[in-house]
C-alpha cells in the first residue's frame, strides 16, 4: 500500500511538472518560463453529524455523512465548510457555520436547513464582511437570536442580532477589543461568560470575560488567562453545552497537525474570583479516524438535545489531499 501511495505521488509530481513545461511553451515560448508548477498539501474541511446518548459519548450516523461540504455552497466558490453551531425551531433545524471563500482566503457565515437535523440543504450566504468571520454560534435570548462570530481580523468581538431570522443579521453590540479567536459564549448563574484566545498566544492562553448583561460592560476574570495545558490545547471546539448537572467545554488538540482532536473539560466552579476545571474523559470526544471525509482531523461538535432525550450532534471533519496546478 505504501508503495502504491508513492507511485501516486510520482505521477502527480511528473503530471505537474509536464503541465509546466507544455503551459511554458505556451505563454511563454519556452519551458516554464511565466508558468510555474505547483504542488501543496491542502485541507478540506466537511460538515458531519453524529448522534449519542450523551454530548461525550457520540457516534456518526451510519450514510450520511458528510452531509455539507464546500460543493454544496452555491453562492461563492467555496474551499470548505467548517465551524457548524445548530439551532431547533418549530420550522425545522437550522445549521449556521463558515464558508471558506477560494480566492479571497476570507470566511462568511452560511446557513443549512433540515426537517429532521440528519438530513440537511444548503440556503445561502446570511452574513459577510469587509473581514474573516468563521466559528458562528448562534443563541436565543429573550426572544431574540443572537450571533457571536469569530470576528478577530476586526480586532473586537462582535455581538450580531438577527432582524430576520435565520436569513439578515445586522451588528448589535461591539463587546470589547481585541484580536480572539473562537469567542464561546455561555449563561450561568445569572451572569454571561466568554472564552477568548488571543491570535498569536499558544492554544493553552485562553482568557475569560464576565457580564451582567449581553451588550457588557465586560470585565476581564483575575484569572485569566484561566487554563494551564500544553500549548497544543485549549481553543474551543464548539458550544459549551450542560448535561447531566454538568458543564463541559469542549477544547481542540493541534497535535501532531491543526485540528487533529477534541476534548471535553467539565467546569467545577465559575464565579467572578475563581475558576476550576478537569478533563472529563481520557479520550478524545472525537478525533481524525483515518479515512474519508474526517480522516485526519476534527475539531467542532455542537450537541443538540432532543424531545426523545437523545443528542444531536454537528461535527467537522478534516480531509487533507495534495493539490496540483500552474500559476
Amino acid at each position: 500500500m505504501k508503495r502504491l501511495n508513492v507511485l501516486k505521488l510520482g505521477a502527480v509530481i511528473l503530471t505537474t511538472l509536464a503541465l509546466g513545461f507544455v503551459g511554458g511553451y505556451i505563454v511563454g515560448g519556452f519551458p516554464l518560463r511565466g508558468i510555474v508548477p505547483f504542488m501543496e498539501r491542502t485541507s478540506e474541511w466537511s460538515i458531519g453529524i453524529y448522534t449519542g446518548d450523551y454530548p461525550l459519548n457520540l457516534t456518526p450516523v451510519p450514510g450520511i455523512n458528510p452531509v455539507l461540504t464546500g460543493r454544496d455552497v452555491t453562492d461563492v466558490d467555496a474551499k470548505y465548510v467548517a465551524d457548524p453551531f445548530l439551532v431547533r425551531t418549530e420550522a425545522g433545524w437550522y445549521m449556521f457555520f463558515e464558508v471558506m471563500e477560494r480566492n479571497t482566503g476570507q470566511g462568511s457565515i452560511g446557513l443549512a436547513s433540515s426537517q429532521d437535523g440528519l438530513h440537511w440543504s444548503y440556503e445561502r450566504i446570511v452574513l459577510d464582511e469587509p473581514f474573516h468571520l468563521s466559528y458562528p454560534q448562534v443563541f436565543k435570548w429573550e426572544g431574540q437570536y443572537y450571533m457571536l462570530p469569530e470576528t478577530n481580523q476586526a480586532h473586537s468581538v462582535r455581538l450580531y442580532q438577527a432582524v430576520d431570522f435565520p436569513y439578515t443579521w445586522q451588528l448589535a453590540s461591539l463587546l470589547f477589543p481585541g484580536a480572539y479567536v473562537d469567542p464561546t459564549i455561555i449563561r450561568h448563574n445569572e451572569l454571561w461568560w466568554i472564552f477568548v484566545k488571543p491570535r498569536g498566544h499558544p492554544e493553552s492562553h485562553v482568557n475569560l470575560y464576565y457580564a451582567d448583561t449581553l451588550a457588557g460592560p465586560w470585565q476581564l476574570h483575575p484569572h485569566s488567562p484561566i487554563q494551564r495545558h500544553t500549548d497544543d490545547i485549549g481553543r474551543k471546539g464548539g458550544r459549551i453545552t450542560k448535561a447531566g448537572g454538568n458543564i463541559y467545554k469542549f477544547v481542540q488538540d493541534r497535535y501532531p497537525i491543526y485540528g487533529s482532536r477534541l476534548w471535553a473539560y467539565a467546569i467545577e466552579e465559575l464565579t467572578t474570583t475563581s475558576y476550576v476545571e478537569r478533563l472529563a474523559l481520557s479520550v478524545p470526544v472525537i478525533e481524525a479516524s483515518g479515512s474519508g471525509w474526517n480522516a485526519d482531523g476534527m475539531h467542532h461538535v455542537d450537541p443538540q438535545l432532543t424531545d426523545n432525550g437523545s443528542w444531536i450532534v454537528a461535527v467537522d471533519g478534516k480531509q487533507r489531499h495534495w493539490r496540483f496546478g500552474l500559476r
